[in-house]
């Protein structure tokens, strides 16, 4: 089964690309945020192929929200000790809404707008009121299970300055903690998501073991 095609307007979109098209403060410039928009979009549709949602969708809020989420990884978050700190989903979305509205405020239709800044403001909630938030919330929380969670721990562990070490013993941790149990049993609102976060999970697992026994081979402590 095809995706569902993007719907929004064609000069939208390139506007939105192109505000992604920078990466980060420092004007370097690249396909990530945009390919994660995109990775999230298609998510989003795969989630509706299953059936998750069975009555008609906000789509081009849904779409819009995707790439959104993407503006505030352009703008560091900084800890007191200066390092980048990561962003809860609550203040990413609400970054997202925001910066959505300066940049397309005088372009977009203000009905669309509304209903994206709705989308994104509801999405962090335990209980949303709107199924599509529901939907966009699934799709990106499982951006932090299975191998393309362990990059996302990794890409941001490098900026911070750290390494190996401190990959290794953040999974270790987590495991010995139960946060993944946790985050699976908590973190979804449908449970055809909680089961590819399962199933990812196990992935991830495994490049835990793998990278664990690389080191000890090492002789680390």
């Amino acid at each position: 089964m095809n995706p569902m095609p993007m719907s929004l307007d064609t000069k939208l979109v390139q506007r939105l690309e192109k505000a992604l098209a920078v990466v980060d403060d420092h004007g370097a410039v690249g396909p990530r945020l945009r390919e994660d928009a995109m990775r999230l979009w298609r998510r989003v549709c795969r989630f509706q192929q299953l059936g998750l949602l069975t009555h008609i969708i906000d789509v081009d809020a849904l779409e819009l929200a995707c790439y959104a989420l993407q503006l505030p990884l352009r703008h560091d978050k900084r800890l007191p000790t200066g390092k980048p700190a990561r962003a809860s989903l609550r203040d990413r979305a609400e970054d997202a809404a925001e910066m959505l509205v300066g940049l397309l405020d005088k372009t977009a239709d203000e009905s669309l707008l509304d209903r994206t800044t709705r989308l994104l403001h509801e999405m962090p909630h335990r209980s949303p009121m709107l199924d599509e938030a529901k939907l966009l919330a699934d799709a990106i929380n499982l951006d932090d299970f299975g191998v393309i969670g362990i990059v996302n721990q990794i890409i941001q562990l490098a900026r911070q300055g750290e390494g190996l070490a401190a990959l290794a013993d953040g999974l270790q941790k987590r495991e010995q903690y139960g946060y993944w149990d946790a985050r699976i049993r908590d973190g979804f609102h449908f449970l055809a998501a909680r089961n590819i976060a399962q199933s990812r999970l196990a992935r991830a697992r495994e490049v835990a073991s793998l990278l664990a026994a690389d080191i000890q081979e090492d002789g680390a402590a």
